[in-house]
């Protein structure tokens, strides 16, 4: 590993295709063995820093379409923290449905996983049958993972009845020095940003596009009502920069005056913060409170003037999915990504159907709409939202960051990157927009 990232760090790319790929690389894991180590616990108490390990992992073999990419930054996704607490199910049972798939996707059937759905790095090798990539560029990816071997995923590859999630649903992810990937999920890495800034838009990024801004989703047109729960956080601070760029109104629903900042110098101007208004939505564990729903409702309707949101942007799922159905408008949508804080969602049906309401389910993004969120970052239209850089080897903490919602934005993670900064090919263009990205930074 050290020669191919000395060929990096020296802009030497054209050398890296002609060195040797190690056997084995570090990369970040958890073990078949201890996924019931958290049985019994409530979600609050699981540590990542107990279950996600630093281990020395043997190179997979490389296939016909695929390619080994030197990781130089990852990031972390909410899919990792699931994927270290074992929560809603452990991962090896993925793993283990996708090793059945052919003789070549048994290599990822293995008593450890490689996690992570994010890099930005440097192709190393190429696999028979990639042409549009080569040994020496400089890539990120996206996450999805398709076979399209079935006519489902044609339209959309989303539909692929083999869609899966690489570094959650598949082994060898980015959070590892090397990892593997279909050549289909690369992306030109924006020239502009550093390794772990390139690295952290892909997941969130592309699945803020589907489900905002592309036609799968929820299809925002300028002068829509945009209500975007956590707002400031990894998915939400990208959902905020579509709507402000698509002429959309944002309501930033956030819970500190820190993180309504961040949304005021994103360029919001109608912001909530729910825990200095305390709002309530369940009564207890089993209860909701529709009165706390018309509260956050009129509070809405104060900011805007009288009218409804048009789109709700939800990912926390089980705490606000009730409010969420109750506040939007009359022919409204409400398009879901994640749960968050829980998968099993209650709301008062009457408000969804006698108000002609629609609920949409988006999953990530198709390789079309990856790569137009990718063009926007290249183009400095929308900004990486990094606040927090860890070492490879504190991936366990970065992981607890999110966990306990202690962060801001995405948190970077360095792989073969000795340290931030470094990755930079035009200077000019960060220059131009180095407000944007270092908005977060530090927050």
């Amino acid at each position: 590993m050290q020669e191919i990232l000395d060929a990096i760090l020296a802009d030497q790319l054209d050398a890296v295709g002609s060195l040797p790929v190690p056997e084995h690389y570090r990369g970040i894991t958890v073990h078949a063995d201890e996924a019931e180590m958290f049985s019994g616990m409530p979600t609050r108490d699981k540590d990542p820093r107990k279950s996600l390990h630093l281990d020395e992992v043997a190179t997979p073999e490389l296939g016909p379409g695929e390619a080994l990419v030197a990781v130089m930054a990852s990031a972390i996704n909410y899919n990792t923290v699931w994927t270290s607490i074992f929560e809603p199910v452990s991962t090896f049972g993925f793993l283990r449905r996708y090793g059945r798939v052919s003789p070549l996707t048994k290599r990822h059937d293995l008593p450890y996983h490689v996690v992570g759905s994010d890099l930005a790095g440097v192709v190393v090798r190429t696999g028979p049958g990639v042409n549009a990539w080569k040994p020496g560029d400089r890539v990120v990816a996206h996450c999805l993972s398709v076979e399209l071997e079935s006519p489902d995923g044609h339209s959309d590859t989303m539909m692929d009845s083999e869609q899966r999630i690489w570094g959650f649903e598949t082994n060898f992810g980015g959070l590892a020095e090397l990892a593997l990937v279909k050549s289909n999920q690369l992306m030109p890495k924006p020239a502009h940003l550093t390794w772990e800034e390139a690295a952290s838009p892909g997941l969130v990024n592309s699945t803020a596009y589907r489900q905002l801004v592309s036609r799968n989703g929820a299809c925002m047109k300028q002068g829509d009502v945009v209500l975007i729960w956590g707002a400031s956080g990894g998915l939400g601070s990208y959902a905020t920069q579509f709507a402000l760029n698509g002429g959309a109104i944002p309501i930033c629903v956030v819970s500190s005056p820190a993180k309504a900042e961040i949304c005021r110098q994103m360029g919001a101007e109608l912001i909530i913060d729910r825990s200095a208004d305390g709002y309530r939505f369940w009564k207890d564990e089993h209860t909701q409170d529709p009165t706390e729903w018309k509260r956050f409702g009129s509070r809405i309707r104060e900011l805007t003037g009288g009218e409804d949101p048009d789109i709700v942007f939800e990912h926390p799922g089980r705490e606000t999915f009730g409010a969420s159905v109750y506040v939007a408008r009359r022919g409204g949508t409400i398009v879901t990504c994640a749960s968050t804080s829980g998968f099993e969602h209650s709301y008062d049906n009457r408000y969804l159907w006698m108000n002609l309401k629609r609920i949409i389910g988006s999953h990530f993004a198709n390789y079309r709409e990856s790569f137009e969120a990718n063009r926007l970052v290249d183009k400095g239209m929308v900004h990486p939202t990094v606040s927090k850089v860890y070492p490879l080897a504190e991936t366990g903490q970065a992981a607890m960051d999110v966990h306990t919602n202690s962060h801001q934005g995405k948190i970077g993670v360095l792989a073969l990157a000795p340290r931030e900064g470094l990755g930079v090919t035009d200077p000019g263009k960060r220059e131009r927009h180095l407000r944007g990205i270092n908005r977060f930074r530090g927050v």
